[in-house]
């Protein structure tokens, strides 16, 4: 993963991602607009790939915009409570299930400690996809960002029925029937909702909101 510090790294990064994949779905799309028997294959191949580029850019992008608000250096108090449970979740799984009062105090200890610490985010597992990017599974990652999802919720039904549901019919071997244009449409549909979760990104990292409000600091 690259080491994101400045604001001009995270924008370039997130232009190399979308770049690639943008140019990996238009092949498809190309290739789908042909009049050969061919034509079928391309649409059924294309709704995979269009499905593999929605859930691997939303899981690196949202990845990239962690780590670099990681290297911003802030404290866990500095942050916003959402981004300090990435490097403080296993404490807090501890307080959420352990029933020995040993280690609720050794974990609340640890985590009261920490506050006024540098943010160490666990980056591995940060992020999951769930390997099928529903509408309910994308809106719990950007929520664990503070992304807002008011300017998605209108496109829920076209993640999970035109999107998720056809892509789960091809790797299952079930027939799909949809046309060129359909496909094109769906193709701009999904490209759209990434360059809208990439401008969200973006924004956010410009005006700091990972930050918490002066006026909430303890």
């Amino acid at each position: 993963m690259p080491d994101i510090r400045t604001l001009a790294q995270l924008q370039d990064t997130l232009d190399q991602e979308m770049g690639w994949r943008v140019k990996e779905i238009a092949a498809f799309r190309v290739a789908s607009k042909g009049n050969g028997p061919e034509r079928k294959f391309y649409i059924r191949a294309g709704v995979a790939l269009v499905y593999a580029h929605w859930e691997g850019f939303i899981k690196a992008a949202s990845e990239h915009y962690l780590a670099f608000v990681r290297n911003q250096g802030h404290t866990y108090l500095e942050l916003k409570s959402c981004f300090a449970v990435f490097g403080l979740k296993g404490k807090l799984q501890t307080l959420s299930t352990s029933r020995k009062s040993a280690s609720n105090i050794e974990a609340f200890n640890f985590i009261f400690s920490e506050m006024g610490q540098p943010a160490r985010m666990h980056m591995s597992s940060a992020i999951d996809t769930e390997s099928n990017l529903t509408s309910k599974v994308f809106a719990n990652i950007a929520s664990s960002l503070d992304i807002s999802i008011s300017n998605y919720e209108t496109r829920f039904n076209l993640i999970d029925e035109s999107l998720v549901s056809r892509r789960n019919k091809v790797a299952h071997g079930e027939y799909l029937d949809l046309g060129g244009k359909e496909f094109a449409d769906l193709v701009d549909e999904v490209l759209q909702l990434m360059r809208s979760y990439k401008t969200d990104l973006q924004n956010a990292a410009s005006m700091k909101s990972y930050k918490r409000p002066p006026q909430a600091e303890v």
